[in-house]
C-alpha cells in the first residue's frame, strides 16, 4: 500500500451506515452519521417535493392501492394466537382476532365507545420510485389549494409550530386539514421531520388543559411515528415487546393500549411468526407423559400496512417464479451448448437460468461480466432479455459493460439486451413496456446491484413479471443494504429457496485485494506499486477538508492522471465538520467558484438531484430561468422548480456511501474524520472503498477505530418477515 503522492504513513481505512438502531432514534448518533442517502426526515424540501409527481407515478400508486385492497379482501380470516403467548400480548392478539372475525366491533374490544370522530387520515406514504429523471419538467396534480394552506398556516401559528410546515401539512391531510389539526393536533407528527416532543408542544398550545400524555390520539400518533422511524432504519415490522418498550421510553403511559388503538384504527397490522423449536426432545418427553403437546412459540410483530403487504406480495411473486416452470425458449441442447462455451461460474449461471425461474448470483465488481454473458446468451437464443439497476449509476455502469462486446441482433429479431433503471422499467419510461395483460414484455430480467432493492420495489418487480419469465438477482452481499425497508437480497440468500451461483471471478489488483479482505473482516496492507491505494493521515476535521481538496484538485490529477471530474469524494454523512456540506462548499470554491446566484448553484456545478427520498440522480447544472434549475442528469434534461431546489438538489463533489451505491469512479477519496467513528462498520467501509476503479485515497483520522470496525461491526440487523413468508410457499433448494 502506498502513501499519498507526497509522503505519508501507510495504513488503511473503513466506515458504516448509521440508521437508527431503535425506532425511537430519529437522528443517528454523531454529527457525521448517515441514516439515508438524502437528508434526514427533517428536510422540509423533500416533503414538499413529494407533492407533485408524474402521471406514471400516479398510475403506479393506483395499481398499488388496488393490489392492497385485493389482498385485504383475501385476508378476512382471524389471526391465530400462539399457545405460548400470555398477558398483554395474548390479549392484544385475541382482540385483533375478534375484530377481524367480525365477532366484536373495534370500539367494544378496545375500550368504551367514543364520541363520533372523523376517520383517521391515511399514514404518510412517501412516493414509490417515479421516472423524474426522464422528464424535463414534473407534471402531475396541483398541490393543496392556497386557501387550505393559509388556513393551516394560521393553526400552526396558533400552536407555535413553524408556519413553513403549512404546505406539507395541507398536502398530507387534504381539504379540511385545519379542522383535522384542531381535532387531533398530533397529526402534525405525520409531517416529515416533526418529532414527538414538538407535536406535544403544538398539542398543548391548542388543547390546553385537555392535553395529556395518556391521550389516546397521542398514543396512536407516536406508535405510527415509531413504525415509520423503524422503516427508515430498514425494518418492515417491529416485535411487539420492542415496540411497547420504546413507546414507554417516549412517555406513553399505557403502551399496550396505544398499540391496540392503532390496530383498531387500521393504522398498523399485527402478525405472528412461528419460531423454531428450541427443545424438541423436551416436548417429546411431555407427550410421552400423556400431556398434550404445546403449540410452537410465536413472535408477535406490528407493522405498517404499506410495508407488510408489500413484503407479502413480494413473497407471493417470488414463490410464483420458483414454483413455475420457465418458458421454454431455446432447447435444452442450445442452453447446454451456450453454457459449455462460457467460462467458470458463468457457465453455472447459464445452466441455472435455463431451468429455473429465480436465480441468485453473488460476487464483486468483476463478477458482473457473468450476468452480461448470460444476457448475450439469452438474446442469441431468442429471449427478450433486459437488465435493470436500482439507480442510473448502476444502469450506466452495466450498460458500458454490455457494450464492451456487443452482440448485434438481426434487424428482424428482438432488441439487443440493454440496461434500464428499475423505476424506468416499472413506469414504462425505459425498457420493453408491458403486454396486453399488463405484465412486462420480456422473458428474462437481470437485476444488478440487487442488495439495493427494498420490499416495495421488489414487490412491484415480482408482480410485474409474466408467467414463465426468468428473474436473476445479482449483487455483492457485502455492500450496504437498501435505503428503503427490507433486505430482500440478503433474506433470499438466507432462505435458500432457489439456486445460488457464487462467482469465482476475483476483483483484480491491489484495490480488489484490499476490498476482498474487508469483505471477510480483514483490513490488511496491500502492495500498491502504482499508488493504487494511498493513506493520508490527518489530525482533525479541518485538516481533513484541506487535504481532501488538495487531493481532488492537485495530487490525484498530477500523480495518478485522473482528473477532478472523474474523482468522487465519499464521507459518512451530510453534517459534521467534514460532512458533505462542508466538503462540497470547499470543493466548489476550488473547482467551480461562483456567486451561487441560482439558489446557491452556478452553471458547471456538480450536483445530485433527489426527486424522492432514496433516489439519487447525479448531474451538472446547466442554467436556470423562470421554470427552475436546469440540470443534465445521465444525458437527460431535468428541470427542478425553483421552490424545490433547496430540498431536492445539493452539490455532488462529495457524497455519502449510500448515495454513491451503484457508481464507480476512476478515483475515490474516502474521508474519515475523527467524528465519524460512530458511523464506521464493515459494510460502509466495503462500499466506500469499492467505489474506486483505479485509485483510492483514504483521508484517515479515526486511528484504530477503522480496523476494529472492519473486524467487529457487521451490518445492523433488520426485522423482516420475508424468510418466514417464503418458507411455507417454496421448496428448499440447496
Amino acid at each position: 500500500m502506498s502513501t499519498e503522492p507526497e509522503p505519508a504513513t501507510e495504513d488503511t481505512a473503513h466506515a458504516v451506515d448509521t440508521g437508527p438502531e431503535t425506532p425511537g432514534t430519529a437522528e443517528p448518533a454523531g454529527a457525521a452519521s448517515e441514516a439515508r442517502p438524502d437528508e434526514p426526515a427533517g428536510d422540509g424540501g423533500e416533503a414538499a417535493a413529494q407533492v407533485s409527481e408524474v402521471e406514471a407515478e400516479l398510475a403506479a400508486q393506483r395499481i398499488e392501492r388496488e393490489r392492497i385492497e385485493r389482498r385485504k379482501a383475501e385476508k378476512q380470516g382471524p389471526i391465530n394466537a400462539g399457545g405460548k403467548l400470555s398477558g398483554s400480548a395474548a390479549d392484544l392478539l385475541a382482540a385483533v382476532r375478534a375484530v377481524e372475525s367480525g365477532e366484536k366491533p373495534a370500539a367494544t374490544v378496545f375500550g368504551a365507545p367514543e364520541p363520533a370522530r372523523r376517520p383517521a387520515p391515511e399514514p404518510v406514504r412517501p412516493p414509490r420510485p417515479a421516472p423524474a429523471e426522464h422528464s424535463a419538467a414534473p407534471a402531475g396534480p396541483a398541490g393543496p389549494a392556497p386557501e387550505t394552506v393559509q388556513s393551516v398556516r394560521r393553526v400552526l401559528a396558533e400552536g407555535g409550530a413553524p408556519e413553513g410546515l403549512a404546505p406539507q401539512t395541507a398536502a398530507l391531510l387534504g381539504e379540511g386539514a385545519q379542522d383535522a389539526l384542531r381535532e387531533d393536533p398530533w397529526l402534525l407528527l405525520r409531517v416529515a421531520g416533526v418529532r414527538p416532543e414538538q407535536a406535544d408542544g403544538f398539542a398543548r398550545a391548542l388543547l390546553g388543559a385537555e392535553c395529556g400524555p395518556d391521550d389516546e390520539r397521542r398514543g396512536r400518533a407516536v406508535t405510527v411515528w415509531l413504525l415509520e422511524q423503524a422503516a427508515l432504519a430498514g425494518h418492515t415490522a417491529l416485535e411487539l415487546p420492542r415496540l411497547t418498550a420504546t413507546l414507554a421510553q417516549r412517555g406513553v403511559p399505557d403502551p399496550d393500549a396505544a398499540v391496540q388503538s392503532t390496530l383498531a384504527e387500521g393504522e398498523a397490522l399485527a402478525f405472528q411468526d412461528a419460531l423454531e423449536e428450541t427443545d424438541a426432545r423436551q416436548e417429546g418427553e411431555q407427550d410421552e407423559e400423556g400431556e398434550e403437546g404445546e403449540e410452537r412459540p410465536v413472535r408477535v410483530l406490528i407493522g405498517l400496512e404499506r410495508y407488510a403487504l408489500a413484503e407479502e406480495s413480494l413473497a407471493d411473486g417470488l414463490a410464483r417464479l420458483v414454483n413455475s416452470a420457465p418458458k421454454q425458449d431455446g432447447s435444452a441442447a442450445d442452453w447446454e451448448q451456450a453454457a459449455a462455451s462460457a467460462q467458470g461460474s458463468a457457465a453455472e449461471l447459464i445452466r441455472a437460468v435455463a431451468g429455473h425461474g429465480l436465480v441468485l448470483h453473488t460476487g464483486g465488481e468483476a463478477s458482473l461480466a457473468e450476468p452480461a454473458a448470460l444476457l448475450r446468451t439469452a438474446h442469441a437464443l431468442g429471449l427478450r432479455a433486459w437488465a435493470a439497476a436500482p439507480g442510473p449509476l448502476g444502469r450506466d455502469r452495466f450498460a458500458a459493460l454490455l457494450g464492451a462486446a456487443p452482440a448485434e441482433p438481426p434487424s428482424s429479431g428482438p432488441k439487443a439486451p440493454a440496461a434500464v433503471t428499475v423505476t424506468g422499467l416499472l413506469t414504462g419510461a425505459e425498457g420493453p413496456g408491458r403486454d396486453a395483460d399488463g405484465a412486462l414484455d420480456l422473458d428474462l430480467l437481470v437485476v444488478v446491484d440487487a442488495p439495493q432493492l427494498d420490499v416495495e420495489a421488489g414487490a412491484l418487480l415480482a408482480e410485474s413479471l409474466p408467467d414463465g419469465a426468468r428473474l436473476v438477482l445479482a449483487g455483492d452481499p457485502a455492500v450496504l443494504w437498501s435505503v428503503g425497508p427490507g433486505r430482500v437480497f440478503a433474506d433470499l440468500l438466507a432462505a435458500r429457496v432457489c439456486p445460488q451461483i457464487a462467482s469465482r471471478r476475483p476483483d483484480p489488483g491491489p484495490l480488489g485485494e484490499l476490498v476482498s479482505g474487508i469483505g471477510i473482516g480483514e483490513l490488511g496492507q496491500v502492495e500498491a506499486p502504482g499508488k493504487e491505494v494511498v493513506i493520508v493521515p490527518v489530525r482533525d476535521a479541518g485538516e481533513a477538508v484541506h487535504r481532501t481538496v488538495q487531493l481532488v484538485a492537485d495530487s490525484v490529477p498530477r500523480a495518478i492522471g485522473v482528473p477532478a471530474e472523474e474523482t468522487q469524494v465519499i464521507t459518512p454523512g451530510h453534517g459534521g465538520a467534514a460532512g458533505t456540506r462542508v466538503l462540497n462548499a470547499a470543493l466548489k470554491e476550488r473547482l467551480n467558484p461562483g456567486p451561487g446566484r441560482f439558489g446557491g448553484f452556478d452553471p458547471g456545478d456538480r450536483v445530485v438531484h433527489t426527486p424522492a427520498p432514496g433516489r439519487v440522480l447525479p448531474g451538472r447544472v446547466v442554467t436556470a430561468d423562470a421554470e427552475g434549475l436546469h440540470l443534465s442528469c445521465a444525458g437527460e434534461t431535468v428541470i427542478v422548480p425553483r421552490d424545490r431546489v433547496e430540498g431536492a438538489v445539493r452539490h455532488g463533489w462529495a457524497l455519502t456511501a449510500h448515495q454513491a451505491l451503484g457508481g464507480r469512479w476512476a478515483a475515490a477519496v474516502v474521508v474519515l474524520p475523527g467524528d465519524a467513528v460512530q458511523a464506521l462498520s464493515r459494510p460502509w467501509i466495503y462500499t466506500a472503498f469499492g467505489r474506486a476503479a483505479r485509485h483510492l485515497s483514504v483521508v484517515h483520522g479515526v486511528e484504530q477505530a477503522l480496523p476494529r470496525a472492519v473486524a467487529e461491526i457487521p451490518a445492523k440487523p433488520r426485522t423482516t418477515r420475508l424468510p418466514r413468508l417464503l418458507a411455507p410457499q417454496t421448496p428448499t433448494t440447496d
